[in-house]
């Protein structure tokens, strides 16, 4: 089984020696080639192919799921982050405190497919949020009103799994899987026309560049209309322990989502 997992980076960083992973330069087009710190050659880039490299401002991520998509080669394919990754399944005495020898193995990967046809991030919990929401109050919620607008017309078999979604207190964030190749195939001819659609409605005029990348982040919560729609049709869905490679600012996260629910205070930046 070939099992690719792609890593979505737009600096120099630690990157993974196992074979399994793939870096990915994203937002490539236009700037120099990108040299990971434990690695003399570039990693390859996303402006390459059939690519939508130029839209990585707004797309954030999404220009390597699309490169992965059209160009990579491989049975079995995943989408993780420079600083975020999947937790290693093969230890049995725990993780350890360096970040880089607790992410998921190439023989992980091979298990999980063989019990699993995709496999997710757990669920992130918002407890007093929606995910639809927690959008409205850190984003602006007309992103997913017209992406509901959208799904409706396109694709009216997912509007209950849409409204489900949009209800739930939980979901699998950060545009991160692994899954066979015939379900992202599925996923993303799915989810790549809805947000070119999005586009021309939508457009990004009089946004900040942070709130400018809301198609990333849009997609995030589409993910999980998705999955709900495979999982209502069979699928074996698992979700995966994610791993941060550095350390993240719970103070400042947890301020800016209460400023954000209950004083109108729109995220301006990551945590």
């Amino acid at each position: 089984m070939n099992c690719r997992i792609v890593i979505a980076m737009h600096k120099p960083y630690e990157v993974p020696i196992d074979p399994l992973y793939y870096p990915l330069q994203v937002g490539a087009a236009g700037r120099p080639d990108l040299i990971p710190l434990n690695r003399k050659d570039p990693v390859a880039r996303d402006d390459t192919g059939d690519n939508i490299s130029r839209k990585n401002p707004s797309y954030c991520e999404l220009t390597a799921l699309y490169w992965a998509w059209k160009n990579l080669d491989a049975d079995v394919v995943g989408l993780v982050h420079y600083r975020r990754y999947f937790a290693r399944q093969d230890r049995s005495d725990g993780l350890n405190h360096l970040p880089m020898d607790n992410i998921l193995t190439g023989r992980d990967a091979e298990r999980l497919m063989e019990q699993y046809d995709i496999v997710v991030p757990r669920r992130q919990k918002y407890y007093i949020e929606t995910l639809y929401s927690h959008y409205a109050h850190t984003h602006y919620p007309e992103h997913l009103d017209i992406a509901r607008e959208i799904i409706s017309e396109m694709y009216p078999e997912y509007l209950q799994a849409v409204d489900q979604v949009y209800r739930q207190r939980s979901g699998h964030m950060f545009n991160m899987f692994l899954m066979k190749r015939e379900n992202m195939d599925a996923y993303c001819s799915w989810l790549f026309p809805i947000l070119s659609e999005l586009e021309q409605r939508v457009g990004d005029h009089g946004l900040s560049a942070f709130q400018g990348r809301f198609y990333g982040r849009v997609s995030e919560i589409l993910f999980n209309v998705w999955l709900l729609e495979q999982k209502n049709q069979g699928k074996r869905i698992g979700e995966v322990r994610c791993i941060y490679t550095e350390k993240v600012n719970w103070g400042k996260k947890i301020t800016s989502f209460l400023k954000a629910k209950f004083f109108g205070k729109k995220y301006e930046g990551s945590f």
